[in-house]
Parts: C-alpha cells; structure tokens; sequence
C-alpha cells in the first residue's frame, strides 16, 4: 500500500480582531490550502501583540508567512515564491477599458434583447455607445478633482478655460443618458458632437503630433491607461453617434429599425388581441323572436 506524502506546512501570523480582519492574510491562508499547505494559523489579535511580531522580526507589515522554517514574508512576497505574477500598480493597463466596454456591450445586446426580441439590432450598437458615453462620465465623476487635473494635461478647450475639465464627465453623462432615452435630440446631438470634436482633435494633437506619453483621463483620474488610441475611439464614437443621430434626425438614415422577427410577433399579438375582444352586438331584424 502506497503511503500518501505529508503536506508541507507553513506558519502564517495574521492580524485577526474584534473589528478588523485582514484581508491580505484571508487570501495567504486561502493560497496557502490551494496549493496543498498544511497551514499552522496564528492570530494577532491585538495591536499591541501585531507590533510586538513586527518588532520581533524586523518586518514592516502583516501578514508574514514562513514556510520550512523560512520567512517567505507578505502576500506579494508569498505570490513570488511560489511562481506567481505579482501586479505592478504603476504599470500601464487596458484592462479597465476592455472590462467597461466588454460589459456596455453586453448591457447594450441584454436591452436590444429585451426591447426587440433579438440582441443584433442597429439599437444596439447605439445604446452600446450610448452605454459606454455613460459609464465613462460615471467614473469621471468618481473623483471630478482628479479628473480635471489630468484631462488639463492635453484636452485644448480646458487649457484656456480650466472650468470646461470640471464639466465634461457632467456634459458627457447627460448626452449619454438622452442619447439612451432617445430624447432631446436638439441638445444631446450637439453636445456629443462638440465635445467629442475637441476632444478627438486635442488626443490627436497630444500623442499623434506631439509625441507626448501621458496617462488618459477616459476612465477616471486615478487609471494607468495610456492616452492614444482609446482616448481617441472615445471621442470618435462620441461624434460617429451625434452625426448618426443627426441623419436619423433628417430623415438621411435609417432610424431605430425595429427587426422583421419582432415586428411579425407584435403584428400577431395584436391580431390575436383584436379576435379575442367582443365586437358589437348584432342587430336583431323587426318582428324577429
């Protein structure tokens, strides 16, 4: 009979108190199990005792994980020894982007479903832009402060009047909101086109023209995401909206199609509608019982 091999073991010290649990060392432990540690887990349980620890091995943080007697040390610390990529928070990402859009995509197919009965309507794709307008002026508005002062470094129209930077995440909401309602066309057409007009033409003069690395302020002002071409698909689809909306408006375009499927399906609803309901009463002929 095969003997089954002991589990190699780790002592973990993490701060667990009455009203403060670390979550660091809930993720140490839980990283530990998965990769078949037996865990020794010793709690810290007082401030007094947690300083005690840092003290008594010269560590700044908690928690501290030793493995064959070996201080590995904190949870990144931890991550690297066991061949695990560990996030630089300065580095550049796109990953807040794809996640936005990815799921102003889905958001925008879940309604088309809804409304329309199938997900793959010209509606769609407004409301995906529409969607997507609205999210970003969202995460502006997070941190207008912030946002105002990284957008200073490139957009054209809030270098000579700093107001505007506080209010584009207001004007990009409100077009995104009237654009998804399909309502004031007067002023959210407009709206989208000027602010997206300057703000392609300022991404462009800043990356394409100048040559300048800078951080983009599309999704907020605390983002690692570089300023180029998603800044600049931003405000393109700003002004690909407005003027699509604009030949709608003047009758140049095709307008919010409603799909052949659901059409059909409404016309029988209504015709089975109008069966059910009682017509008027027939007349009697004079003189008949």
């Amino acid at each position: 009979m095969l003997s089954t091999p002991h589990p190699r073991r780790a002592m973990l010290y993490r701060m667990v108190m009455d009203h403060h649990v670390c979550p660091y060392g809930l993720k140490a432990r839980h990283l530990l199990r998965s990769r078949g540690f037996a865990v020794d887990d010793r709690w810290l349980t007082s401030r007094e005792a947690t300083e005690a620890f840092k003290a008594e091995h010269g560590v700044k943080t908690t928690p501290q994980t030793f493995i064959d007697g070996e201080r590995i040390g904190g949870y990144d610390d931890l991550r690297r020894h066991l061949g695990m990529a560990v996030a630089d928070p300065k580095a550049t990402t796109y990953t807040p982007v794809v996640a936005l859009f990815g799921m102003t995509l889905l958001m925008a197919l879940a309604a088309s479903h809804a409304a329309y009965g199938t997900p793959f309507t010209l509606r769609a794709a407004e409301w995906f832009i529409a969607f997507s307008m609205a999210v970003l002026a969202l995460l502006k508005l997070q941190n207008v402060e912030s946002f105002s002062t990284m957008f200073l470094n490139y957009d054209l129209l809030a270098r000579r009047w700093v107001p505007y930077a506080t209010l584009y995440p207001f004007a990009e909401g409100l077009a995104g909101v009237l654009m998804i309602a399909g309502a004031l066309n007067w002023l959210s057409i407009p709206l989208a086109l000027t602010i997206g007009t300057i703000g392609a033409v300022s991404v462009f003069k800043a990356v394409y023209i100048d040559r300048r690395e800078l951080k983009c302020a599309c999704v907020g002002g605390s983002s690692n995401v570089p300023l180029g071409f998603v800044s600049l698909t931003e405000n393109l689809m700003m002004v690909l909206m407005a003027l699509w909306m604009l030949a709608a408006a003047l009758g140049i375009g095709p307008g919010h199609a409603v799909p052949a499927a659901h059409a059909a399906t409404a016309a029988q609803s209504a015709a089975h509608s109008a069966a059910a309901s009682p017509g008027p009463p027939a007349h009697r002929a004079p003189g008949r019982g």
